[in-house]
């Protein structure tokens, strides 16, 4: 490995930089969709929602805090400006407008956290072929320097050609470890916002519902 690293040239070391920050990347984001995949945010959507019916707003909120999910997170801001505006039961409109606001606005925090360095990737996808394509126009130009040169050595060529394969394969093969993840993650931050959204349209139909009931 580290005989493929100096066969490379110069570019190998903005490559190895690439794939360092992806490994990181895919680490952390990894862990952080495991961990919420390990929530159960229909069992958690359907325990708020019966708390709210049972007029325990509170304990409702509180579960929501000590869940690490976007779901949550999001249900937590419902609850805690349904909870601060309730006086407004009697126009239910009114409340709604301020809950689906809060929500909505929560809901862009939560997803800049589900999507935090997503950036790194699509940057290392781009970036990586053409660190690996300026790699192969080096190793041509030493081998073609080579090749003009007086008593030209094979080796002096096959040293150039062999950092013009190396770097463009090392390019292609980080772009795809950075963009086949972008991907996935991608997918799966979808169906993240997905379930928040049906998360706060439960929620808001429950309080137009009671408050329907009430008048």
């Amino acid at each position: 490995m580290l005989q493929l690293l100096i066969d490379g040239g110069t570019m190998m070391v903005p490559l190895l930089l690439c794939s360092i920050f992806t490994i990181a990347v895919l680490i952390d984001r990894g862990l952080a969709f495991y961990r919420h995949n390990k929530t159960d945010t229909r069992a958690l959507r359907a325990k708020v929602l019966d708390m709210i019916e049972e007029e325990r707003v509170d304990e409702a909120a509180a579960l929501c805090a000590t869940t690490p999910s976007p779901v949550a997170a999001v249900l937590l801001a419902g609850l805690q400006s349904y909870a601060k505006h309730h006086p407004l039961a009697s126009r239910v409109e009114s409340l709604l407008a301020i809950m689906e606001k809060a929500m909505g606005d929560y809901t862009q925090h939560a997803m800049n956290a589900v999507e935090k360095r997503f950036t790194v990737l699509t940057t290392v996808g781009s970036a990586a072929p053409l660190f690996g394509m300026t790699g192969t126009v080096t190793g041509m130009i030493t081998s073609f320097g080579a090749l003009s040169a007086a008593g030209v050595e094979a080796s002096g060529v096959a040293s150039g050609i062999a950092e013009a394969l190396i770097t463009t394969a090392a390019g292609l093969l980080i772009a795809l470890a950075a963009v086949i993840p972008y991907n996935i993650f991608t997918a799966m931050s979808n169906r993240i916002e997905l379930e928040i959204d049906e998360a706060s349209s439960e929620l808001l139909d429950l309080i137009a519902t009671r408050a329907g009931v009430r008048q």
